[in-house]
């Protein structure tokens, strides 16, 4: 029976003030960006902060054209100058600055707090400290349990349980299926069995590659308290949980919950009205991935197989039996027999499955399927042994050697999904020298497409500015780690690292992408999310989507802001991002691109204690 709304709301209120326990050591004093009169330049800085042994860079910008030659690093608490630099290239003009410059002080590496100072410019103050990075992959799971459907640990009341019913499978349509839990994909409550299954990896991997990183302060309900299991692998179990539920037999898989008829405003998840026919707040469509277009509506996908979602659940569940190995060998077997049928399906159907639209013409428009069969088959090879599965593998990784938006200026939304491959990585550390060694010139293919055009400004920007920009961004950087750790190669380091201080301040607005990270930051606080814009609940670790291109901003249909625009300095005709719940392009926080983000925190934490 669901709780009162007023229980509800005090038991959230109750936990968004526990939230400022977070362990990570914020510097107090970094406001929301304000632009002063006399503010010509800027000094962008990753607010987390740098580790002693890592690269660490600043941009300076300015909207006015003057030249530096030097900077300063100075002790925060004496205003001592402890490293003077040399401001080197002038990068020249990028978004709204006319000059930039990158401040390189890698080879200071001191702890403690400082800030940058060059012409009249001075950066927030940071800290150099190993321990940058501790708690914050941890941090970012508290936006994975807020999107639990079913029930829901943040409100402490469920939802959805009532889905759902069937639509396009072999059964007839209207048929009642329990599919209840996963995710909400983002602030809609949408859920996509092909985001799911790959956040799912994503926080398996992060189990399995940087042990010791995560903690366990939830139980697998996710309330707080302790059941001996990592927080991240509780998390992952409830991803698996439905992703079983959505292949339950040998030769059925689904791969979405509800559609677009979604989007009627803002409410809690627990406060769902919408009805899909089966009265309102009751059970929504679930549809069958048969292979073939589909959408109830006006509009259509382009479907054209299911590997490009079976894919994905094999190599989840592969992963998962090779973890629950020795830990629970009825859950490892059953995993290993969903990875084997899964994979069977999408052999028999090459092809993509693409999220299905009702009422709008907007889809996740996935047109890859190859990299999740490389993935899916790796896993299977790691799982069994059997080498048929290791040259399937190699086959299809080259098929596609580089992932498809690596050097191009746009792409369709999620058209070539993940948004980078794993698949190359799991292959190259059971491959013969020769094998691994053409894998990992995969991996730097795609780099230096990307590098190509981010060496031409301050920023190391070569990512595009689509929608879901900074998922890109997480992927991207990820991608290069994987590079370095097969490789030995550093050749990149500074492009990776220029990734992640991307996400968390070191871009034109100065603002992390990140909820509540740092926790005395400056961070999104408006985002398109019913949980704050209602409610004033924090989503504290939600990656939102990130800037895009002025010219899809100026040509998106229902984004109008709500207030004056905190960052109307730093816009440009070639990028925006707006803290402001209106505009649902750069500010919505993403399931699937929070998911990539804990994987590539916990590599900093991992990297930064070994």
């Amino acid at each position: 029976m669901k709780k009162s709304l007023l229980i509800c709301v005090l038991t959230a209120l109750v936990l968004a003030a526990n939230a400022v326990a977070f362990t990570i050591k914020a510097v107090p004093g970094v406001a929301k960006n304000t632009v002063a009169k006399n503010n010509q330049a800027w000094i962008r800085i990753n607010q987390l902060g740098y580790t002693p042994e890592g690269i660490k860079v600043a941009v300076w910008a300015s909207k006015v054209d003057q030249r530096i030659r030097k900077f300063e690093l100075r002790d925060a608490a004496t205003n001592k100058v402890v490293f003077k630099g040399k401001a080197g290239k002038a990068f020249g003009a990028y978004g709204p600055f006319k000059e930039s410059y990158r401040l390189n002080f890698t080879t200071f590496n001191t702890p403690g707090s400082y800030y940058l100072k060059a012409g009249a410019a001075t950066s927030p103050v940071f800290r150099i400290d190993a321990d940058v990075y501790k708690g914050a992959a941890d941090f970012a799971l508290r936006y994975m349990r807020q999107q639990r459907s079913g029930y829901n640990p943040y409100l402490q009341d469920s939802c959805h349980t009532s889905d759902g019913y069937t639509m396009y499978g072999p059964m007839p349509d209207s048929t009642k299926i329990d599919v209840s839990g996963g995710w909400h994909d983002a602030s809609d409550y949408l859920q996509y069995a092909t985001t799911s299954a790959n956040a799912t990896y994503h926080l398996l991997a992060a189990y399995r590659d940087f042990p010791g990183v995560f903690s366990d302060q939830h139980q697998a309900n996710g309330l707080k308290g302790t059941n001996g299991v990592a927080d991240v692998l509780d998390e992952a179990k409830w991803g698996l949980t439905w992703l079983l539920k959505m292949h339950p037999r040998e030769h059925w898989l689904f791969n979405q919950l509800a559609d677009d008829r979604d989007h009627q405003g803002m409410r809690l998840p627990t406060e769902d009205p919408v009805d899909y026919g089966m009265g309102k707040g009751k059970a929504r469509p679930v549809y069958f991935a048969t292979g073939e277009p589909q959408g109830l509506g006006k509009y259509k996908n382009r479907a054209t197989g299911v590997a490009s979602t079976a894919g994905k659940f094999t190599s989840a569940f592969a992963l998962a039996a090779q973890i629950y190995n020795g830990k629970d060998e009825e859950l490892s077997d059953l995993f290993s027999r969903k990875a084997r049928s899964a994979y069977a399906l999408g052999l028999a159907k090459p092809g993509v499955s693409q999220t299905a639209p009702n009422l709008a013409p907007y889809f996740y428009e996935e047109d890859n399927w190859v990299d999740d069969m490389q993935l899916a088959a790796a896993a299977l090879y790691q799982l069994t042994g059997e080498k048929s599965y290791f040259d399937q593998a190699y086959q299809y990784g080259l098929q596609e050697k580089v992932t498809p938006w690596m050097g191009a200026d746009t792409a369709r939304h999620y058209q070539w999904y993940p948004f980078h491959n794993f698949g190359h990585f799991e292959l190259a550390k059971k491959a013969d020298e020769q094998t691994k060694a053409e894998l990992i010139g995969f991996y730097k293919a795609g780099i230096e497409k990307v590098y190509a055009k981010a060496k031409q400004n301050a920023f190391y920007r070569g990512v595009p500015f689509i929608w879901c920009s900074n998922n890109l961004t997480t992927s991207f950087a990820i991608q290069n780690y994987l590079y370095r750790v097969l490789s030995g190669d550093q050749t990149y380091a500074e492009l990776e690292q220029a990734n992640i201080d991307w996400l968390f301040g070191c871009n034109p607005w100065g603002t992390s992408m990140v909820y509540g990270l740092p926790a005395d930051g400056d961070t999104p606080t408006d985002p398109h999310s019913a949980f704050t814009h209602l409610n004033q609940f924090p989503i504290d670790g939600g990656l939102v989507d990130g800037p895009v291109y002025g010219s899809i901003f100026n040509n998106l249909k229902a984004v109008h802001l709500s207030r004056e625009d905190d960052y109307a300095a730093f816009q440009s005709d070639l990028v925006v991002y707006h803290d402001d719940f209106g505009d649902y392009s750069t500010n919505e926080p993403t399931m699937d691109g929070t998911a990539s983000l804990i994987y590539l925190l916990a590599a900093k934490e991992y990297s930064s204690r070994h």
